[in-house]
């Protein structure tokens, strides 16, 4: 079965600071480059940040330097530290596989105002 579930979002201010984490089934997960994803209304959802089975990473421009995507094999779980967070971070956040066309989990919703 097919699952994943994130969480770990919510309210902060400017320059905050958040961690998201994503379980997700062994279908998914296993020897598989797992990313998060972020939509913000009225946009399309963005790859913002990847990691292979064997740890390698990439990010988007826009969060290099301040986001840190990690994962744990023996869990199937994914992480991403959020530092020095900006208004336009806000967005529901999502953990897949990279190159998914679904299914997606319910996303975590992350909103970064003053």
């Amino acid at each position: 079965q097919v699952q994943l579930v994130e969480s770990g979002g919510g309210l902060v201010q400017p320059g905050g600071s958040l961690r998201l984490s994503c379980a997700a089934s062994g279908s998914i997960f296993s020897g598989n480059y797992m990313g998060w994803y972020r939509q913000a209304p009225g946009k399309q959802r963005e790859l913002v940040a990847t990691i292979s089975s064997g740890g390698s990473t990439s990010y988007v421009d826009s969060v290099k330097g301040r986001f840190t995507i990690s994962r744990d094999n023996a869990k199937n779980t994914v992480s991403l530290q959020m530092n020095s967070l900006k208004p336009e971070d806000t967005a529901v956040y999502y953990c897949n596989r990279v190159g998914s066309s679904g299914p997606w989990g319910q996303g975590t919703q992350v909103t970064v105002s003053s």
